[in-house]
């Protein structure tokens, strides 16, 4: 999630003529081509994701470091995507980790979460579960469901932090509230082994249906095994 200087060698050529371009994708165009970075982002993600106008990684990171050298923290936390996945960059791990950065410094919970994961797994920096804990607490405070699903996973297994099931049930239920899978899972099996709230199946049962409804398999074979 992060760009570097070979976005800026990614030339201004009309990737595509007028009439392929949506009429906001040509509005956009012009006030990007202006300077404005909120345009130059948005420009990024239509490229990136080929809406209104045809799939082109190369435009988009072009236009997302645009965007990013003029401090969009959105536009740093997609540029450092770029960089961790190899789309439309050469895959840089340390490139993403400083876009990250950048942004995550600025508050952006996205960004928190991405640079919590590439220090939990050694991405672009040494390995350091601590660290990526407390860039998930940031995250997970501002209400990112991914960030609370780890926080509370890492509170579970004792993973770069001292291992606390009621902060690890805080974390989890926030997560699982917001639909995240994952959690909803780790919850009903939390309820269902009775580890750190009383053993209680309803609550097992109703989030692994939860879960299950969005086709996360352990929560199916789970509810199969409580039938």
């Amino acid at each position: 999630m992060a760009l570097c200087t070979l976005a800026l060698t990614v030339c201004m050529r009309s990737e595509v003529g007028a009439q392929e371009l949506s009429l906001e994708a040509q509005t956009l165009v012009e006030r990007a081509r202006n300077g404005d970075p909120e345009a130059q982002f948005r420009l990024g993600f239509m490229y990136f994701n080929g809406e209104g106008v045809p799939q082109d990684l190369q435009a988009a990171v072009k236009w997302f470091k645009l965007s990013a050298d003029q401090n969009s923290p959105a536009a740093q936390n997609n540029l450092g995507v770029c960089f961790r996945d190899g789309k439309g960059v050469p895959q840089d791990d340390k490139m993403a980790v400083d876009w990250f950065r950048r942004a995550a410094n600025q508050g952006h919970d996205d960004a928190q979460l991405n640079l919590g994961w590439m220090y939990e797994n050694g991405r672009g920096v040494e390995n350091d579960p601590q660290e990526a804990n407390n860039w998930y607490l940031k995250s997970a405070e501002q209400g990112n469901a991914r960030a609370q699903n780890n926080l509370g996973m890492n509170y579970f297994q004792g993973q770069g932090i001292k291992q606390d099931y009621i902060k690890s049930l805080k974390w989890l239920r926030a997560a699982a509230e917001q639909g995240m899978a994952p959690a909803q899972h780790q919850l009903g099996w939390m309820y269902h082994q009775g580890v750190g709230v009383p053993e209680d199946r309803g609550e097992a049962k109703k989030w692994y249906k939860q879960a299950a409804e969005q086709g996360f398999e352990q929560a199916k074979r789970a509810l199969n095994l409580m039938e």
